[in-house]
C-alpha cells in the first residue's frame, strides 16, 4: 500500500508540474502584443514594413525621388495599433530586370504590402512574383490598370482613361475621328494610352476602319513589336528618344487615307514626348495639338518644350487635383513637402494617406487579409479626395485638364478645347 500510495502521489506531482507548464506557457503568449503570433510578413512587435521600387538614380530619377519625398511626408509620425511604419524603397533604374531583384529583395526582408512603385512595365514584370507570395499591390504609379495576378489595388485614373477624356474634348470641340492621332511608348504603358484613344473612337459612328486598325497595334505579340505603319499611330522604342521612325508613321496614316491629325495623344515619358513635339511642331512645322498625360506633364514638360520654344497648343491630364486647389490634403502636402510640393509628390502623399487610412479601419489583427477587407468594406475621403474600391479595383478616376500657357500649364475645363483648336 505504501508503494501505491507513494506511486499515485508521483503522479499528482507530474500532472501539477505539467499544469504549471502550459499556465507559465499561456501567459507569456498573453503577455506578448494582441496578434502578434500569427502576424504578417512584415509586422514585428512595433513596426508594419511595406516596400517599393523606385527609379532613385538614373534618367527617371525625377518620379523616384518625387514619389519617395511624398511618401515619407504622409507617412512621417504615422502608426497603426502601435506599429511604426516603415517605408524601404529600393532603385531599379525603371528597369524591369533591376525590379525582379529588388522586389524578391524586399521578399526576402519580408514586406506586408508593396505600395507606391513606378511603371508599367515594371509592375508587369513582378506581378507574377509578388502574387505567389500573396503581397498586396496597393497604389502603383501606373495607369495601365492592372486587375493581377495577385491582389492589386489601384489609386489613380488609368492612361486609358486620361487620354480617352482628351479624345473625348477634342471630338466634342469638333474634331473628326480620322483626324485623332496617337504616339506612344511601345511597352504596357505606351499601349495604355492608345487604348484610350481606341475606347473614345469607338463610340463615333462611322470610326469602325480606324478602330480595326488600331486593334491591329494593339492586339501584336512580343515586347517591343513593330507597330509602326499600320494606323493613326506612331511609336517609339522605351529607353529611346528617337522622333522620326513615330512622325513618319503618322505621315504615312496621314498620306493614305488623306486625313490630317489636328490632335496627336502622347503616351510617352518627359523627354520622348518633349523630343517628339519639338521634331513635329518646330522642325517639320506640324500643326497639331499634342496632349500628353500625367507622367509627362508639368512643369517638367514646360521646361523641356521651351528648348524647342514651344509655348502652346499642349494639353496634359492629371489625376489629382490642381496644387492650389484648395482641398485640406492639398493644404497639408503644400505644409509637409513645401517647394518640393508637384504632381508626382502630391499623389504619393495622397497614396501614403489613404494606406494609413485603410490601416487603421481594420477590424481584427495585422494581417493582409483584413487589410485587403477594409480596404474594400467603403469608400475613402482622404481630404477631399473620394477612393472607392467597393466595386473594383479602380480607386479613382479623377482627371484634370491643363493646358500649356505662358510657360506653364494651366488648368482648363473639356469645353475650354474648342478655343485651342481655333487658334
Amino acid at each position: 500500500m505504501c508503494i501505491k500510495n507513494h506511486s499515485i502521489t508521483g503522479m499528482d506531482r507530474t500532472v501539477s508540474w505539467r499544469s504549471s507548464v502550459v499556465l507559465g506557457l499561456l501567459l507569456s503568449l498573453c503577455a506578448i502584443a494582441p496578434w502578434s503570433w500569427a502576424a504578417a510578413p512584415g509586422v514585428t512587435n512595433d513596426t508594419l514594413r511595406i516596400g517599393a521600387t523606385l527609379p532613385l538614380e538614373g534618367d527617371f530619377k525625377v518620379y523616384g525621388q518625387a514619389m519617395k519625398r511624398g511618401m515619407e511626408a504622409a507617412l512621417a509620425g504615422q502608426s497603426v495599433q502601435k506599429h511604426r511604419i516603415e517605408f524601404v524603397a529600393i532603385n531599379d533604374f525603371y528597369h524591369p530586370p533591376e525590379t525582379i531583384k529588388a522586389v524578391q529583395q524586399l521578399i526576402e526582408q519580408g514586406v506586408f504590402a508593396m505600395v507606391n512603385s513606378f511603371g508599367s512595365p515594371t509592375t508587369k514584370a513582378v506581378l507574377p512574383l509578388l502574387a505567389e507570395h500573396k503581397v498586396p499591390v496597393f497604389g502603383f504609379y501606373t495607369g495601365a490598370a492592372f486587375t493581377g495576378p495577385g491582389d492589386v489595388l489601384n489609386f489613380r485614373a488609368s492612361y486609358a482613361t486620361e487620354v480617352e477624356r482628351v479624345v473625348e474634348a477634342a471630338l466634342a470641340a469638333g474634331v473628326k475621328p480620322a483626324e485623332v492621332c496617337a504616339y506612344a511608348q511601345n511597352d504596357a504603358y505606351g499601349m495604355a494610352g492608345v487604348q484610350g484613344v481606341r475606347n473614345a473612337l469607338a463610340k463615333q459612328p462611322g470610326a469602325e476602319e480606324i478602330v480595326a486598325k488600331i486593334d491591329q497595334v494593339l492586339n501584336m505579340p512580343g515586347d517591343n513589336p513593330e507597330r509602326n505603319n499600320i494606323g493613326p499611330v506612331g511609336v517609339y522604342a522605351r529607353d529611346t528618344v528617337s522622333a522620326r521612325p513615330g512622325y513618319l508613321s503618322l505621315k504615312k496614316w496621314e498620306a493614305s487615307t488623306g486625313n490630317h491629325c489636328r490632335l496627336v495623344a502622347t503616351t510617352a515619358v518627359y523627354d520622348p514626348a518633349a523630343t517628339f513635339i519639338g521634331y513635329a511642331a518646330s522642325l517639320k512645322g506640324e500643326n497639331w495639338i499634342f496632349s500628353s498625360p500625367s507622367p509627362a506633364a508639368g512643369e517638367p514638360l514646360a521646361i523641356l518644350l521651351r528648348e524647342y520654344k514651344i509655348r502652346n497648343r499642349v494639353i496634359t491630364t492629371q489625376i489629382v487635383p490642381a496644387l492650389d486647389a484648395p482641398l485640406p490634403v492639398v493644404e497639408e502636402a503644400r505644409q509637409a513637402l513645401g517647394g518640393n510640393l508637384d504632381y508626382t509628390s502630391l499623389e504619393s502623399y495622397i497614396v501614403g494617406k489613404l494606406f494609413v487610412a485603410i490601416l487603421q479601419a481594420i477590424d481584427g489583427p495585422l494581417t493582409r487579409e483584413n487589410f485587403l477587407k477594409a480596404a474594400r468594406r467603403h469608400p475613402y475621403d482622404i481630404g477631399g479626395i473620394r477612393v472607392d474600391f467597393t466595386n473594383d479595383n479602380q480607386g479613382s478616376d479623377f482627371v484634370l485638364l491643363t493646358v500649356l500657357q505662358d510657360d506653364a500649364f494651366k488648368v482648363i475645363e473639356p469645353s475650354d478645347v474648342e478655343k485651342l483648336l481655333s487658334r
